[in-house]
């Protein structure tokens, strides 16, 4: 049992209050996932020619700033970097392959959640409220963004295996249920050149929907082939640079609620992560069909 969240502003107004807005969507949720916690982010987009990466390191006090500087100079390249706790966001004007053969080679103890040029991952083990103002959440601005809380039952409480999981650029996703052909999925994706970091289920699914993107497919293409090859139940909330999108699967065990104004579109596994917005009363709201996609992306 695990709980998700999703906020995608309309009135581009808000976005200085999207952390604000969303907090306590999150918090709301953590009886259904009190193990850790996270969120994507979707803002601040870097120019093109430039990379924007979160990346991890256990030390919070860890030298971000040598880091940039060392490759800066190894790839030639412009770099900065703002920290965040123990995670920064590193801008590059680099090639996204050469930035992480350079960083694999040397520092391989940073963990990258995430590559692109709008999203940022934050997540952490403990209790939504701590985690959130950890990551000072509520003074973030944006324009989406999608969070989970979880209850582990299938795999150890790491950092590591809480979602959003990130498998491609401005991609990631966040899941409630369980993959039942999951290890032999995550073996064939690997020789279509997918790359995983944990066994969780849930990165078999976030890179499913890379390999199907890399493909050519459009985001509701991808989504539709999941549900051909996805066994299991599943609630889906998928991020990306444009928007976002959630998806059940045919037998829709798993709960959902969605709630659209003229201002947002919210989503949450339970009502009452969405009481707090404003105009909420107003909505229209209505619980998302079994096998069916929702979608709302800027272009």
């Amino acid at each position: 049992m695990c709980g998700i969240v999703g906020l995608y502003l309309k009135n581009d107004a808000l976005e200085n209050k999207l952390g604000e807005l969303f907090e306590p969507m999150l918090i709301s949720m953590t009886d259904r996932g009190p193990d850790s916690a996270g969120f994507a982010i979707y803002g601040d987009e870097v120019q093109e020619g430039w990379l924007k990466l979160t990346l991890r390191h256990h030390e919070e006090g860890f030298d971000w700033s040598t880091l940039t500087d060392q490759i800066a100079t190894a790839l030639q390249c412009e770099a900065d970097w703002m920290s965040n706790a123990n995670v920064a966001v590193l801008k590059v004007k680099a090639d996204e392959a050469a930035v992480r053969e350079w960083l694999s080679a040397h520092y391989s103890e940073v963990l990258i959640l995430s590559a692109g040029a709008s999203i940022e991952i934050l997540k952490e083990v403990g209790l939504p409220e701590n985690i959130s103002s950890k990551f000072s959440l509520s003074g973030m601005e944006g324009s989406h963004i999608i969070g989970h809380t979880r209850m582990a039952t299938e795999s150890a409480v790491t950092m590591e295996g809480s979602h959003p999981f990130s498998t491609g650029s401005d991609l990631c996703l966040v899941h409630n249920g369980s993959l039942s052909n999951h290890n032999r999925l995550r073996e064939n994706l690997k020789r279509e050149g997918i790359t995983f970091e944990t066994e969780n289920d849930s990165e078999v699914a976030a890179g499913y929907l890379t390999w199907r993107l890399n493909e050519g497919d459009s985001l509701k293409e991808a989504l539709e082939s999941a549900l051909n090859d996805l066994d299991g139940f599943f609630t889906f909330t998928i991020g990306t640079k444009n928007g976002f999108a959630v998806m059940r699967d045919p037998i829709a065990c798993k709960p959902a609620v969605l709630a659209e104004t003229d201002d947002y579109v919210a989503m949450a596994s339970e009502y009452q992560a969405l009481a707090s917005l404003p105009g909420i009363e107003n909505a229209k709201v209505w619980e998302p069909e079994p096998a069916t996609f929702y979608i709302w992306e800027r272009h």
